[in-house]
């Protein structure tokens, strides 16, 4: 291999590489030369810094010298987006929690985040088994430290075990899938698994491969029914890090899986229309993707806690992402890009609201919301936002996505009923969903307190933060073509 080899396998893999830099970075000022700082500048200094690195990185995958592929490194238009996406929530996960005092360790936590959003570049730019399971594994490992970082709160520990106990079988799933592949084409490329497996009828063999890869999977982006720990996980772990678990984690998984089954189990993909099921990846998503809607909309219903019920929230939203994978096209890709942005994007700035309320005991219940746009109207407005952005409702951010979603899904097959029936459910389940949204702005706008509570005092930069991520969900849902438009200019993926 020559120089010139080299030179291209550091341009590529820059980002995850900014990233490790700044984490020492971060540990070198925190535990250098600020240890006995205040706890507020050691944070806000820290915080400063990831935003730095992620900054700089986003303007590489800018003006880096764009796509290329050099070893077990590809980057792509796909690739891009999602790395950007990525660095953008990273940014926003390390603002949100400034006025958050769950741990003194401020150096470690933010090195971790980093760390983690490291493992997450590199799982959306690589098309081999062997690095896709090595960096799954660098994120979990730095997700399920980041969810135990409460050494105060008990939930938080077991919130962190729970997550680490089914994590671990899902990797052990995952890898067992990921070696029935190796086995069957004698390769770990995506591409040339697909290029040997082309023409073969769905073996037993192929089956469990193709069934253990999507079980592994799907616990990354908490499909029904590896779900379980989601809101356990959402409800202990400290605010920054679940926001940070919803968003970055779900965009990154999603872009992983995609790539998965686009590229390694092209010919694969059976059908998943109505009264036209074949096997292949298609009706096991398509059974995922309903089961999530109905399930996850349906526990929110019950829940009191806020953290929880954006937990089974987000398995109702991971239904409804599945959608933009089943397209199998390039709408579907663009509808996929665009709806995990923009509900990363807004799960963030929820949790960021939560944060801003939560007391000792890390949770936001109902009768917390309480009275709220009285108390704090600037973060009942962001809240407004957030919520009805999720909720789906137009013009915000979450409309478009879910409308471009369903769009895609229903352009699979337009010959026939396709997936229409998947799309029906898809909208029924999004009119559950408003019923407890609305129950949130209820308690914010609505609902009265007996006594008069005191007003809620948020940092500037946490506030900043917040109203920049509240401006971003408007204007992309007024303008989607902000993001479309140069992500449909740069794609050049033949389906």
């Amino acid at each position: 291999m020559n120089e010139g080899y080299y030179v291209e396998l550091l341009r590529l893999g820059a980002a995850p590489a900014i990233l490790s830099l700044t984490l020492l970075l971060v540990l070198f000022v925190d535990l250098g030369g600020m240890r006995k700082a205040e706890w507020a500048i050691r944070q806000r200094t820290a915080a400063a810094l990831v935003g730095f690195g992620c900054l700089v990185a986003f303007f590489w995958t800018l003006w880096g010298g764009g796509e290329g592929r050099a070893g077990m490194l590809v980057l792509d238009p796909m690739t891009l987006a999602g790395q950007q996406i990525i660095l953008v929530l990273t940014a926003f996960a390390a603002g949100i929690g400034l006025d958050r005092r769950f741990t003194e360790h401020v150096g470690e936590f933010y090195s971790m985040l980093l760390l983690g959003a490291a493992g997450m570049l590199l799982m959306v730019s690589t098309e081999n088994l062997l690095l896709i399971f090595v960096s799954l594994e660098l994120t979990s490992l730095s997700l399920y430290v980041m969810t135990a970082f409460d050494k105060r709160n008990p939930r938080s520990a077991e919130a962190a075990l729970k997550y680490f106990l089914f994590g671990s079988v899902a990797a052990a799933f995952a890898l067992f899938g990921f070696s029935l592949l190796y086995g069957l084409t004698g390769t770990v490329e995506l591409r040339e698994i697909a290029g040997r497996l082309q023409g073969q009828r769905m073996d037993p063999l192929l089956a469990v491969a193709l069934v253990m890869t999507l079980m592994g999977l799907g616990f990354k982006i908490a499909a029904v029914p590896f779900h379980l720990w989601a809101p356990d996980a959402y409800q202990g772990a400290p605010t920054p890090s679940a926001a940070f678990i919803a968003s970055g984690s779900k965009v990154a998984s999603f872009i992983l899986l995609a790539k998965v089954v686009w590229i390694g189990f092209i010919g694969a993909e059976g059908s998943g229309a109505w009264r036209a099921m074949a096997p292949g990846w298609a009706p096991l998503l398509a059974l995922f993707a309903a089961l999530s809607m109905v399930l996850g909309n349906v526990a929110a219903l019950a829940q009191r806690s806020v953290k929880r019920l954006l937990a089974y929230s987000a398995v109702a939203h991971a239904g409804y992402a599945l959608l933009g994978i089943l397209a199998n096209s390039e709408h579907g890709l663009l509808a996929l890009l665009y709806y995990v942005a923009t509900y990363g994007l807004a799960t963030l700035g929820a949790f960021g609201v939560l944060a801003a309320l939560e007391g000792d005991s890390g949770d936001v219940t109902f009768e917390d919301l309480r009275g709220l746009a009285g108390r704090a109207p600037g973060l009942a407005f962001c809240l407004l936002v957030f919520v009805l952005s999720l909720a789906g409702i137009p013009p915000l951010a979450g409309f478009f996505g879910k409308f471009y979603l369903f769009v895609a899904a229903l352009q699979w097959a337009p010959s026939s009923l396709g997936m229409i029936w998947l799309v029906a459910l898809a909208i029924a389940m999004s009119a559950v969903s408003l019923y407890y949204y609305l129950q949130i702005l209820k308690q914010a706008y609505v609902a009265k307190v007996e006594t008069s509570l005191p007003g809620i005092e948020v940092s500037l930069p946490v506030m900043v933060t917040l109203w920049v991520a509240a401006l971003l969900v408007i204007v992309l849902g007024c303008v989607p073509g902000l993001l479309l438009g140069p992500w449909r200019a740069a794609m050049a993926v033949g389906w």
